[in-house]
């Protein structure tokens, strides 16, 4: 009797041995084939791009604070890619220019992706005097888009084709021509805010943001595809002021 009930309770402690080893096994296997995680990017002086990310997000907010007369949602949902230039320096006499820094993130499987920074560069001719600075807001509303903007340089209206985007609550069937534009195109000046044409206007990474926020030789291309978490969190102000407004992930 005893001998059973000793058999019994050996058993059953071996059982249980072999199983804990084979937990711990399967545990330490499925440790060593988890992916480590991506570094987090750091350039030696974020001053800059974290200046520039926050003035960017305070833009959005302004103008998705007021829908009637900002981007409509829906417009807004479908954009791959926003790209934000706050206060652009337009000056002129006789012969115009403009030149600004900006701010873009795009959509991934996770979210929206660390801050780009980029740089516009754009002139005029006609009879124009004065100077004045102007927010301008891109949306890159396809695939399409998204690959322009990944381009070095890229002109609006040259490889991409731009129009000026609708305001209001929703867009509507009256706008459906612009639809088919690669980028749609916002400004405000002078607490005016509406669509406008961009064309000919040439936008590039901007050097110097981009290596002094994440170090010699990352790209935008890079930083595009990459997660909010991987950027300094002095410039993830700009990809969480998106996310208040529109959380899709990449198709």
């Amino acid at each position: 009797m005893r001998n059973n009930r000793f058999m019994f309770w050996f058993s059953v402690m071996s059982l249980v041995l072999l199983t804990a080893v084979a937990v711990n096994s399967q545990t330490r296997k499925s440790k060593s084939t988890q992916k480590p995680a991506d570094p987090p990017f750091r350039g030696p002086n974020t001053k800059e791009g974290a200046s520039q990310a926050s003035k960017a997000s305070n833009v959005l907010s302004q103008i998705m604070g007021t829908p009637d007369k900002g981007i409509p949602k829906d417009l807004f949902d479908k954009a791959e890619c926003v790209m934000i230039f706050p206060q652009v320096l337009k000056a002129a006499f006789i012969v115009g220019g403009q030149r600004g820094r900006g701010v873009a993130s795009c959509r991934t499987s996770s979210g929206w992706s660390a801050p780009a920074f980029f740089e516009m560069k754009g002139g005029s001719i006609g009879f124009q005097v004065g100077g004045q600075a102007t927010d301008f807001v891109l949306l890159m509303m396809n695939e399409s888009g998204m690959k322009n903007l990944l381009s070095d340089p890229f002109e609006l209206g040259g490889e991409a084709s731009v129009a000026a985007g609708p305001v209001g609550r929703t867009s509507t069937a009256s706008t459906d021509a612009k639809m088919d534009a690669q980028i749609l195109s916002y400004s405000r000046s002078k607490g005016l805010f509406g669509g406008v044409s961009l064309k000919g206007s040439v936008i590039s990474p901007d050097e110097s943001d981009m290596e002094g926020t994440y170090g010699n030789g990352i790209t935008a291309t890079t930083i595009l595809a990459a997660n909010k978490s991987r950027a300094p969190s002095e410039v993830r102000v700009f990809p969480n002021a998106l996310s208040r407004y529109s959380s899709r992930t990449a198709k």
